[in-house]
């Protein structure tokens, strides 16, 4: 047996919360505690001096696309254009510098354009013409594309249009037509620059949300294949009705659970989230994709099968459709066995009290992302707009659903939102409706040791520093640690120090987010700045 103790530090550990140093053995954490009794209790280990460094759990991406990821990092990311000429020039000069059959490109957002539309087809075909040209919006639920490729996919699918970004059906044909137009080689330089990002901001693992119309088989077996120091849990997005077919679908596809972006609905930003009410700004109540009986049927037959189901929901007749589906399945099965699966649901921005009750009784787990409040919540935001402000106004309900007894998780839905999971935690505590943020602790907690439940793992260990738990930690350069509580709150404990809840780096709006400085998974460094 090797033990490594670090000392000289600060460790958020609830076991002892005024901790310097950590022991770790063998991949496991062995003892927490002060400087001087670890150096006497372990005289034989290599000792690392922190030098002040503050050691946390690592985070967990609960919801992640790690290809796409990797090609925002390392192609065409469209997230700092400020209009639409400006998105136009970009797509130009990456074309130029870039020769090859595609331009893909992610994130435009034409609701912060003054232009207030998205690119056309025919203004891609001028801007690189001749090249195929996928660029996504930054919900991922619609794309901008050229000519060529709107010929290579099809044009007579439900949500084609000449002209105007392609949604649906349309959008899932040109999106897989585009993924085979990148090389495998492309493909594999973007997982890792996804992965080597994951871990230089302190993430062990991520929750790798694939489906058939989202990256397909090819890439979810190419990134199950990779060997990369950061964990990759993979999640499927296809529907099933049987027990068997829910055990020869995880087989054949490689995934350790059916969920993900299995979609129920769209998203709002592209006005395809599936709404009880129409849309303030656009026609329509938006999309659905799969009704009650379809839902039902595949979370039975995965409950069966004893295989962790979920989907992507966003609307409020979408949250509907789910929880009246899970409603039958717990009369048919039992709500033991339901529960004893963990299913998830993804995002839910729009699910009321009595919802949010009857998911926590069912032991169903919300996967929530946080920075979708930061960029489009408020009255003047996206989702005001959308909706109209009372509708916007209480979507993502954070502390609600944490107050009903749901356990949540926190993800980026990268490249929706950056893999950077500070932010993830500063935008729960920040929530732009009063009321709906929880705490720095909380959201803590549902990046780390809830993200790990998310994903099956249910020891009561995984995520934190207490003896006996996986060494997945990162160590970081932080400024002052705090105790706090949400400001439009009830304070739930002490923020006093002697309270002994562990402290926090402070994330006030003017404080960087802290600096990691190395990221450990299972006693492995998978990074080192």
């Amino acid at each position: 047996m090797s033990t490594q103790l670090l000392v000289g530090g600060r460790i958020y550990s609830p076991f002892a919360p005024d901790a310097t140093a950590m022991a770790v053995t063998d991949g496991v954490v062995a003892w927490v505690g002060e400087d001087r009794p670890g150096l006497a209790l372990h005289q034989g280990a290599e000792v690392v001096d922190l030098d002040g460094a503050f050691v946390t759990p690592a985070f967990v991406d609960t919801h992640v696309h790690t290809t796409a990821t990797g090609l925002a990092l390392i192609g065409l990311d469209l997230t700092d254009t400020r209009s639409l000429a400006d998105c136009l020039q970009a797509v130009s000069e990456y074309a130029a510098r870039e020769p090859g059959a595609l331009v893909w490109g992610q994130n435009w957002d034409e609701s912060a354009w003054p232009e207030g539309r998205a690119p056309t087809t025919s203004e891609l075909d001028d801007a690189a013409p001749g090249r195929a040209i996928y660029l996504s919006r930054i919900d991922a639920h619609s794309a901008a594309c050229s000519t060529v490729l709107r010929r290579a996919s099809g044009d007579d699918v439900v949500g084609a249009d000449p002209e105007l970004p392609l949604i649906a059906e349309a959008h899932h044909a040109a999106r897989t037509t585009a993924l085979e137009l990148l090389s495998p080689a492309g493909r594999q330089r973007a997982r890792i620059a996804a992965l080597d990002h994951a871990a230089a901001h302190g993430v062990a693992a991520v929750h790798e949300c694939a489906g058939p119309d989202i990256s397909g088989r090819t890439d979810m077996a190419e990134l199950l294949a990779l060997e990369h120091g950061v964990e990759v849990r993979g999640y499927w997005g296809e529907a099933v009705t049987t027990a068997d077919g829910a055990r020869d679908l995880l087989a054949a596809t490689g995934a350790h659970a059916l969920g993900g972006d299995l979609f129920v609905d769209g998203s709002i930003g592209s006005h395809t989230a599936w709404l009880n009410q129409p849309y303030a700004d656009h026609e329509g109540c938006g999309r659905s994709y799969l009704d009650v009986d379809a839902i039902a049927a595949h979370v039975s037959a995965c409950t069966q099968a004893k295989i962790q189901a979920g989907f992507h929901v966003i609307g409020d007749a979408a949250t509907d459709a789910v929880v009246e589906a899970f409603g039958r399945v717990v009369a048919e099965l039992g709500g033991p066995a339901v529960a004893s699966r963990g299913h998830r649901l993804e995002h839910i921005e729009m699910v009321t009290e009595e919802q949010a009750a009857k998911l926590s009784s069912w032991g169903v787990i919300v996967s929530v992302q946080p920075v979708f409040d930061a960029y489009w919540g408020g009255e003047s935001g996206l989702y005001s707009a959308r909706l109209g402000r009372d509708r916007a106004l209480a979507l993502n309900p954070l502390a609600m659903m944490a107050s009903a007894g749901v356990s949540l998780a926190i993800g980026s839905d990268s490249p929706v939102t950056p893999l950077e999971p500070w932010r993830g935690v500063r935008a729960a505590m920040s929530h732009r409706t009063p009321g709906s943020a929880i705490s720095p602790r909380a959201a803590f907690s549902a990046a780390t040791r809830g993200a790990w439940r998310a994903g099956g793992v249910r020891d009561g260990l995984a995520g934190t520093l207490v003896p006996g738990a996986p060494a997945s930690y990162a160590v970081w350069e932080a400024g002052e640690l705090v105790v706090s509580a949400p400001s439009d709150t009830v304070q739930r404990w002490s923020t006093d120090p002697r309270s002994r809840v562990p402290a926090l780096p402070r994330l006030d709006a003017d404080t960087p987010d802290p600096t990691c400085l190395q990221t450990v998974h299972r006693g492995s460094t998978v990074f080192r700045a």
